[in-house]
């Protein structure tokens, strides 16, 4: 039975999509802080993509020094109030906290390290500069969490930075492609317009990179380019019946709920396929926009899948039903979506198999494809010497993350194929790193 009615308002959608890890207030936050035990070699330091001093930062929320707090985070990750959001804490910092171990709730790093910048966000104080000016102009291509963090780094080394973004709005997938629930389109973008604000790198929007002249022309005008592209579009199926109206992937169809909200229309009867985080996300919020049955199918057993098991509980609890061991076949109706045949699988001798003589149908309005993206390869191909791996994926050095084209540096999911937010930040500030070392030899 569904728990929840569609919502026809933006009040009704913001409580339909409340928030999961809501920000603290001052008395949660001074209480949370006052728990750390800041350990020597602190785990959940070890565990953090992006190495925040997490002892630091607590004990200077502790001692009521936020800016010094903020400014410990944003050292380390340069979207360190988008990250506290999204970041699976659970499997991170948190997961790695010692209380752990001791039968006590683990510190929330994460809400934490949210305050603590959300704070200095919203009071517009600049806490960066601008570094001494160098002659070298830099260009990015994409302005997701790797173009950002780039832009940022080499800012404060003192470079001139051009974005090229194909959409209007930055970040990539944390404003496009993250369930509401986890994190608003106003928080996402408040944090890129103080960076932005303080540092002005230049985002150039509606400029997709996409022929080889264009690339041609970043080479003439700029002394290094770096690629933080991100993935594609949901990959095909290659299912029969795959181009029927109602059938959309799970990245589309989340991007259309974060611009759209309350004004989307969900039909009655959703089947979201996949077994990983997004297809969580996307059965979740089917489900919020009033769906009256979403069903969740895996081909798989539930402990093979790549989602979290926070992600599948909370999908769960939003009243969304699920399937395993089976695989569609087909998507059948007559020019609209009616259901989705399956069969069964079941796994011999160690592989997975498909059971062509258990087959079924269920009936829906609408079918989401959370099987995975598309890759850029494409745009890689018209990169003169650039060396992709049999996955498509950019190959770098893994310490200045240069290509094998020496005038372009990449990162994020252009060279892990799909990763977490936090890991692109990363790679976005240790290119920057890179491109800096490659330009003053």
């Amino acid at each position: 039975m569904a728990q929840y009615k569609r919502p026809t308002s933006e009040a009704e959608f913001k409580k339909n999509f409340k928030q999961k890890k809501p920000l603290m207030n001052d008395t949660e936050a001074h209480y949370e802080s006052s728990r750390c035990l800041f350990c020597y070699d602190a785990p959940c330091v070890q565990a953090c993509p992006t190495h925040i001093d997490i002892p630091l930062f607590i004990k200077q929320i502790q001692t009521n020094n936020i800016t010094g707090a903020s400014k410990t985070i944003f050292d380390s990750n340069w979207l360190g109030n988008a990250c506290g959001i999204v970041c699976p804490t659970g499997v991170l910092c948190v997961g790695a906290c010692v209380y752990n171990h001791q039968d006590v709730p683990p510190i929330q790093i994460g809400r934490l390290q949210n305050y603590a910048t959300n704070k200095v966000i919203d009071s517009g104080k600049e806490i960066f500069k601008v570094g001494e000016t160098k002659n070298n102009k830099i260009a990015i291509v994409g302005a997701g969490p790797a173009g950002i963090a780039c832009a940022c780094e080499l800012r404060t080394l003192g470079y001139e930075v051009d974005i090229f973004e194909a959409k209007d709005k930055p970040t990539g997938l944390t404003v496009h492609g993250i369930a509401p629930y986890k994190i608003t389109n106003e928080e996402v973008l408040k944090e890129v317009e103080y960076l932005q604000n303080q540092l002005g790198f230049n985002i150039k929007y509606h400029s997709p990179i996409t022929s080889k002249e264009q690339l041609q022309q970043l080479e003439k005008e700029y002394d290094a380019i770096f690629l933080g592209v991100g993935l594609g579009n949901t990959a095909s199926l290659e299912l029969e019946g795959e181009d029927k109206d109602g059938v959309i992937g799970a990245v589309e169809f989340i991007e259309e709920l974060r611009m759209k909200q309350h004004l989307l229309k969900v039909p009655r009867k959703v089947v979201v396929i996949g077994g990983g985080n997004t297809a969580m996300d996307a059965a979740s919020e089917a489900a919020r926009m009033g769906a009256r049955k979403t069903v969740l199918a895996y081909r798989n057993s539930k402990e093979k899948m790549g989602a979290y098991g926070f992600e599948y509980d909370f999908a769960i609890s939003a009243g969304v039903d699920s399937l395993f061991n089976v695989t569609p076949i087909a998507i059948v109706g007559n020019g609209k979506v009616e259901g989705v045949k399956f069969a069964k699988t079941e796994t011999v001798d160690g592989k997975l198999q498909i059971n062509m003589k258990n087959v079924f149908i269920v009936k829906c309005d609408m079918v989401i494809k959370a099987t995975g993206q598309s890759k850029k390869g494409s745009l890689f191909s018209l990169i003169d010497d650039l060396r992709i791996d049999n996955l498509t994926r950019i190959v770098v050095n893994k310490e200045s993350f240069q290509t094998s084209n020496k005038k372009y540096f990449a990162g994020g999911d252009a060279i892990n194929g799909g990763a977490e937010v936090v890991n692109a930040v990363y790679d976005g500030k240790m290119a920057a790193q890179g491109i800096h070392s490659w330009l003053i030899k």
